[in-house]
């Protein structure tokens, strides 16, 4: 009894040391954060100096280094996620690799200018005077990082170009009224919440659907995947090559079409015939398991994490400084433009910023898109990396707005989904053989371990609680970062007044 009692107070006191050091952690953070934007405060007043609007513009750039912050934190989760969870990366190589790659996107492939009205959404021509653009799109950027931050808070990865969108709107609204707003253009936007995840979810499941029929559920698994894996390798090489043109280097080479795909078909016959020797050498030896033909999958998806980063990057950056940008351009000029050219120092705090949040507080995100969902593994995160790519092609030739966030988590949850379905067809089918010959299942064809629990039918594989949190989020996010916004401005104005 006294043992008993002896290791009780033992675990507890394991557990208030874990909790405190969570915590010392959590408070290391927030401080290390809070100094990243002390540096911005200098680092912006050096630059700025001591102009007619240099305190507005120092405190926008207080606000546009948060919200790069909160980027880190959230979005970029999504890049690395899937690689973490299947143990192709570390959590260490992932951050490293992540920081790098979008710090390098930002600031190489970034562009020198960006839309100041996100999307298209609203009119800056409807605005009374720049003074009352520069407060609306101070208050879009404030509400937007506010509402990313909460979201990461709460363990929720959503769109951060949506967040802009919401604040953008909200704020227009209470400046200018609801005419301002472009409602055909919300309406596109709205529809991605659904065609965003189904797309990526869909595509997703048919890739993994196409490696279990092909090579995991095959006799000669080492000799299916010396047949498949080249192919596959090579379409994820040529996908990404097209996406990389299309999203990472869109701000300084613009190829038509046709100069897309004939680069992506040479980049995917390529690396097949790169590829295929090298997987033809691995498989040497190799175990016909399941564990084994996974690690063929590992390189490739290191290098969609960091060609995935470098995207993001170079195009979610604008979400960070693009109001800043808008904010620094009307203060100098005295009008309000539909674009504008970002500064190197505007766009140095984007990209550290976001290298910054996902270093601080990007873990939390990573763990829950690539292990809190549902169980990844090379495979798995690979088909939810390829379907990324595949997706936002597919809605860029189609004209449809889609989410890069929206796509890879629904992606994720629709390989969970699959796994489920198939998991159970595959039992379904093996008690259906049980049951007509009466056999003992050892005589029969080779069972799963998923097959053989006596809880398979009522064994989820993706966490429905996080399903619901994170479409919650998606749902709410336009409109309240776009309540915050309009509330924000509305303050302004009244101690302005």
């Amino acid at each position: 009894m006294v043992k008993q009692t002896l290791d009780k107070d033992l675990d507890r006191l394991v557990q208030i040391e874990s909790q405190t050091f969570q915590a010392a952690q959590t408070y290391k953070a927030l401080a290390i954060a809070l100094l990243f934007l002390l540096i911005v405060w200098v680092f912006s007043a050096s630059v700025v100096g001591s102009g007619e609007h240099s305190t507005l513009i120092i405190a926008a750039a207080i606000i546009g280094g948060y919200m790069a912050l909160n980027i880190g934190a959230n979005d970029v989760a999504n890049n690395v996620g899937p690689a973490v969870g299947s143990r192709a990366l570390t959590m260490f190589g992932a951050l490293i690799i992540a920081a790098v790659f979008e710090a390098a996107g930002a600031i190489l492939a970034g562009g020198d200018v960006v839309n100041t009205i996100k999307n298209g959404i609203i009119d800056p021509a409807a605005m009374a005077d720049s003074d009352v653009f520069i407060w609306a799109m101070m208050s879009a950027l404030f509400a937007a990082a506010l509402w990313v931050n909460i979201a990461t808070w709460i363990g929720a990865p959503v769109s951060t170009t949506h967040a802009v969108v919401g604040g953008v709107m909200g704020a227009g609204i209470a400046a200018a009224g609801f005419g301002v707003v472009d409602w055909v253009t919300m309406s596109k936007i709205a529809a991605s919440w659904v065609i965003s995840p189904v797309m990526g979810g869909v595509i997703a499941a048919i890739f993994l659907a196409f490696i279990k029929a092909n090579i995991i559920y095959t006799e000669d698994k080492v000799a299916a995947a010396k047949r498949w894996v080249p192919l596959l390798v090579a379409i994820m090489s040529g996908v990404f090559s097209a996406y990389l043109i299309m999203k990472g280097l869109k701000k300084i080479w613009r190829p038509d079409w046709q100069t897309i795909a004939l680069l992506s078909i040479a980049i995917f016959v390529g690396t097949y015939l790169a590829v295929k020797p090298i997987v033809a050498r691995a498989a040497i030896g190799m175990e016909n398991r399941n564990r084994s033909i996974r690690s063929l999958f590992t390189i490739p998806l290191i290098f969609s994490a960091a060609l995935l980063s470098f995207a993001h990057g170079a195009n979610d950056v604008a979400n960070a400084v693009g109001p800043l940008a808008a904010i620094v351009s009307t203060t100098s000029s005295g009008s309000v433009s539909g674009s504008v050219g970002i500064p190197l120092w505007v766009m140095v705090i984007g990209a550290t910023g976001i290298s910054a949040g996902l270093f601080l507080f990007g873990p939390k995100l990573i763990r829950t898109v690539g292990e809190q969902i549902t169980k990844m593994n090379p495979m798995r995160a690979y088909c939810v990396a390829l379907s990324a790519g595949i997706t936002v092609l597919l809605a860029s030739a189609l004209g449809l707005p889609v989410s890069s966030t929206h796509i890879a988590v629904g992606a994720v949850f629709g390989v969970g989904f699959f796994r489920e379905w198939y998991t159970e067809k595959r039992a379904r089918a093996f008690r259906a053989e049980q049951q007509a010959t009466k056999l003992h299942p050892e005589s029969n064809l080779p069972a799963t371990p998923e097959e053989n629990s006596q809880n398979n039918k009522r064994k989820k594989l993706v966490r429905r609680s996080h399903m619901l949190t994170i479409a919650a989020a998606w749902v709410i996010t336009v409109p309240c970062a776009a309540l915050l916004a309009g509330g924000i401005f509305l303050v302004i104005q009244y101690f302005l007044q």
